[in-house]
């Protein structure tokens, strides 16, 4: 995990570039989670007195959404679609598979640091559920045994 001494210029730095946007702190996370991957729990602090809040208001934002990181994320995020067209499609099956193949639950990062692992609740993809992401990519009809290849392929890329 990266200092946060040398994260702390970039996040001053979106701190600085929305300071005066009304309804500012949602911007400000998401600014820091897309540049940085995640919200280091260090830059808490700064965004607080930013933003004249206490640390348990900016806490409780980012811990209430599950969007919002507080780790690093792996190399690659799988996101599985938990909604009920998949869900009907057997989505909780392949859940079960992928936590226990990655060695992880939701919201956390293989020990390899190869891959995260989100829920998510509809990837437009009904039509062939069960549906995943890997990073940016689609992938429809994921049984176990198609889950076990997509990784494979992803860790092939390395």
């Amino acid at each position: 995990m990266q200092d946060y001494q040398t994260q702390q210029p970039t996040v001053l730095k979106i701190l600085d570039a929305h300071r005066e946007m009304p309804g500012n702190l949602l911007p400000i996370l998401h600014g820091i989670q897309d540049t940085l991957g995640y919200i280091p729990p260090d830059a808490v602090p700064d965004i607080a007195k930013t933003l004249n809040l206490s640390k348990a208001e900016v806490h409780g934002v980012v811990s209430f959404y599950h969007y919002f990181r507080v780790t690093p994320p792996g190399k690659h995020t799988i996101r599985i679609c938990r909604a009920e067209s998949c869900q009907s499609m057997n989505s909780k099956t392949l859940e079960t598979h992928a936590k226990q193949t990655l060695n992880i639950e939701f919201h956390e990062t293989s020990a390899d640091g190869m891959f995260s692992l989100e829920p998510v609740y509809c990837l437009g993809n009904c039509a062939c559920s069960p549906a995943i992401t890997i990073d940016n990519e689609v992938f429809g009809r994921v049984s176990p045994e198609k889950f076990d290849q997509l990784l494979a392929t992803f860790k092939g890329t390395e």
